[in-house]
């Protein structure tokens, strides 16, 4: 097949660039969630993406720089996987090296990968990407989890808590400094949060936060969910400020989310963490999510020349 590549072009190609995921979402990790990440203030520099199409200038494979995550994030259709991963992965590499003394320059970048695409797996790691898996006391490892079965019912708040959804672009000020706390980087902008608004597969009355007796907002949970003839949600993200970690509001939050997600469709709803990161893991298992496939961390640092 004849393939090219070609620069982004912004908001317009967003919709494609979805589209692509979800034609197979069972070799994509985000896919509900992906409207997430493409809202990303990385997208707001078309260096950090690219593009390949077929003779038909239909698209077929993408990857974008995700700085915000140091992560790259790939897509390519099956049937051109083993000719475009490997193509993508090289402008990695050529766009790492163009970005060396300046602020884009990242030591390192990381792909996310089923554990089970062996295919990909060996193009990530001829490419030079190593397994994150067992590097000592800095392994790192993810999972995707399911959650099935009946609608939740709503989990019990402590008295002067309420979980609501977030007061649309009004709110995305405040949103966007508590995420900023609770993650403990400066990555959430509030104009990355308002895009998400209005972003493919969001949900407004999934878009949750919990406020606090004094009006303070102590958590967020966001649902996304990808219609279709099986309708599937998505958490992403999920946090909750450290003074309040021990009230059970991750719990309440991700309950509410997931009732509001099955109670429009969603038979399933997914969820991804880390394995290592066993408060997270525990809390999703608490609410009915079981694991379902491994996720694997390939790191590939910057190339010196």
């Amino acid at each position: 097949m004849k393939t090219a590549r070609r620069p982004f072009r912004g908001g317009a190609d967003l919709a494609s660039m979805t589209a692509l995921a979800t034609t197979s979402p069972e070799d994509n990790l985000h896919v509900a969630d992906l409207p997430y990440r493409l809202a990303s203030w990385a997208l707001d520099d078309p260096r950090n993406v690219a593009l390949w199409v077929d003779g038909g200038g239909r698209l077929v494979a993408w990857a974008a720089l995700q700085f915000p995550f140091s992560a790259v994030d790939i897509v390519a259709r099956p049937d051109v996987e083993a000719l475009l991963v490997p193509e993508a992965l090289e402008w990695v590499d050529d766009q790492s090296r163009a970005a060396r003394g300046t602020p884009r320059q990242k030591a390192s970048w990381y792909v996310h990968v089923f554990a089970d695409q062996a295919k990909r797996l060996r193009l990530l790691e001829d490419a030079g990407y190593v397994s994150q898996a067992d590097v000592g006391e800095d392994s790192w490892s993810r999972v995707l989890l399911r959650r099935t079965g009946p609608v939740p019912a709503p989990a019990p708040l402590e008295p002067g808590f309420a979980v609501r959804p977030l007061a649309g672009k009004a709110e995305v000020d405040a949103y966007a400094e508590l995420q900023r706390v609770v993650f403990g980087t400066k990555n959430m902008t509030a104009e990355w949060r308002a895009r998400t608004l209005d972003a493919a597969h969001h949900v407004a009355e999934a878009d949750l936060v919990v406020v606090a007796p004094d009006g303070r907002l102590a958590g967020f949970c966001i649902g996304w969910l990808l219609s279709g003839e099986h309708p599937v949600g998505q958490i992403e993200p999920l946090g909750v400020l450290w003074d309040y970690r021990e009230l059970g509001l991750g719990a309440a939050l991700l309950t509410e989310c997931v009732r509001r997600l099955m109670v429009r469709s969603a038979a399933t709803v997914l969820a991804e963490t880390d394995t290592y990161r066993t408060p997270a893991l525990g809390l999703y298992e608490s609410v009915g999510f079981e694991p379902i496939r491994d996720v694997l961390v390939y790191r590939k640092n910057t190339p010196s020349q």
